[in-house]
């Protein structure tokens, strides 16, 4: 794009001064945004299952099946959507990827009445998964295209705050809406915010280099600083789809030790946030005796402490940066320090005191919070010629997650009758995850690929 005079006219008010100083904190919302919508249409099903279960006869085992079809399709579809981000640019994916989901959400209302629910549910479960599959690799892009080095742990905890935020507000709704209206309309209120969504994101979202609500005194900013401001520009998809082959990229992410661990510790972190968007209010149900419009703000409180967490490590984590120069230190200590804390979930198992039980839970979600600084490293690592690539990676480890511990969940709840086993599974698994970065992920740095062979 010219960013000569005639560009930078239009980035000018009436009386000559630079518009769009902070241009990218708004669309660090508009992303944010987007992530917490896309979080709470997954977590539908997980405050409709005591309804639909009761309505359709399904049991525990099942809907552990059931909750794991959306990360099976969104880890088959992470790679291709991660490569596709990268082809098209991040604008046209979410937008796609909005409308879609948000049709297949308003559709699972209708289940009840076909005549079989069950695989009909799973199909859209399915769907949900692979139309989701684009954002985050999508939103990654936008964050190493916006924001520069030392903005970017602020920028990446705040957009993974989504997930908390999404909890905080839509799972009161849900339970809301489930309470008075019946569980079909959870899906079909959630499904036509996404459609108004994606419209905001139309008229909104540009790339840096092509939006003219950007100053070039903020571009040049952030350009300075190491924001990739390329991406997304004409020039930048012709260097992805004709000079790096989306397999060598692959094979050369997964030969990388530091990379593996990454990936490796997201799966290990989704265990616990898996269990929160699947079988927590369901727990509260069951194990604590909570009424369902109960268990909906209930479940808010551990969301709220998530989000304070992911938002206060990213500026925890920048304030490091700035004060030891180690981008290793500032990503890792937040990291142990914050899963560490989630690892506490246990305790849930030893206490009768549902207060005690709610007052852990927050603890170990605000620990979640403050060490799920993984989109971050993702920025931080990822090849500039793949992050899109390097996105869909570290989600897909995140989906084995989704997928192996609702099936996990839903067996352990089937044979012994309780919970507790579940939580050591879900502790255990976030302990792993700070084992990771410390043995296996090493010094934290930007990963180069190799330079293509002449001819």
């Amino acid at each position: 794009m010219d960013r000569t005079d005639p560009e930078t006219s239009k980035r000018l008010d009436s009386d000559g001064k630079p518009r769009g100083r902070h241009r990218r904190f708004l669309v660090l919302a508009l992303i944010t945004t987007v992530l917490a919508l896309s979080t709470g249409d997954r977590a539908t099903l997980s405050v409709a299952a005591p309804g639909l279960a009761k309505d359709l006869a399904i049991d525990p085992l099942s809907m552990g099946w059931l909750f794991s079809a959306f990360s099976w399709s969104y880890f088959l579809a992470q790679i291709p959507a991660g490569y596709l981000v990268d082809r098209v640019g991040s604008r046209i994916a979410i937008l796609v990827a909005l409308v879609g989901w948000s049709i297949a959400t308003i559709l699972t209302s209708g289940v009840g009445y076909v005549a079989a629910p069950i695989v009909v549910l799973y199909a859209l479960r399915l769907l949900l998964g692979i139309l989701e599959a684009p954002v985050t690799p999508a939103c990654s892009r936008i964050i190493a295209a916006w924001f520069p080095s030392d903005e970017r742990g602020v920028a990446g905890a705040i957009f993974n705050s989504a997930q908390y935020l999404s909890l905080a507000v839509f799972t009161p709704l849900m339970g809301f809406l489930f309470h008075y209206a019946g569980w079909q309309h959870i899906f079909t209120v959630m499904g036509g915010l996404g459609l108004v969504l994606a419209m905001i994101w139309w008229w909104e979202y540009q790339a840096p280099d092509s939006d003219t609500r950007l100053s070039r005194e903020e571009y040049d900013d952030i350009t300075a600083r190491g924001a990739l401001t390329q991406l997304g520009s004409a020039s930048s998809k012709v260097d992805v789809t004709h000079m790096v082959p989306a397999g060598k990229v692959i094979r050369s992410l997964l030969s990388n030790r530091m990379l593996l661990g990454i990936f490796f510790a997201q799966y290990c972190v989704a265990s616990l946030s898996t269990f929160f968007i699947s079988w927590f209010p369901s727990y509260l149900v069951e194990a604590r005796h909570f009424s369902m419009l109960q268990a909906g703000f209930v479940a808010a409180l551990p969301a709220i402490c998530g989000c304070l967490g992911g938002v206060s490590a990213g500026f925890f984590s920048d304030w490091l940066l700035r004060r030891t120069g180690s981008l290793t230190i500032a990503r890792k200590l937040p990291i142990t320090l914050g899963l560490g804390l989630s690892a506490t979930i246990i305790l849930c198992n030893y206490t009768a005191a549902n207060a005690v039980v709610v007052a852990i839970m927050c603890a170990a979600f605000f620990g979640k919070g403050f060490g799920a600084l993984g989109w971050t490293v993702i920025a931080d690592t990822a090849p500039k010629e793949a992050i899109g690539v390097t996105g869909a990676l570290f989600n897909a480890a995140g989906s084995v997650g989704g997928i192996i511990t609702p099936i996990a969940i839903g067996a352990i709840v089937s044979r012994t009758g309780s919970y507790d086993g579940a939580l050591i599974y879900v502790g255990c698994h976030v302990l792993a995850a700070v084992a990771a970065y410390w043995l296996l992920v090493g010094r934290i740095e930007r990963y180069q690929l190799a330079e293509p062979k002449a001819g």
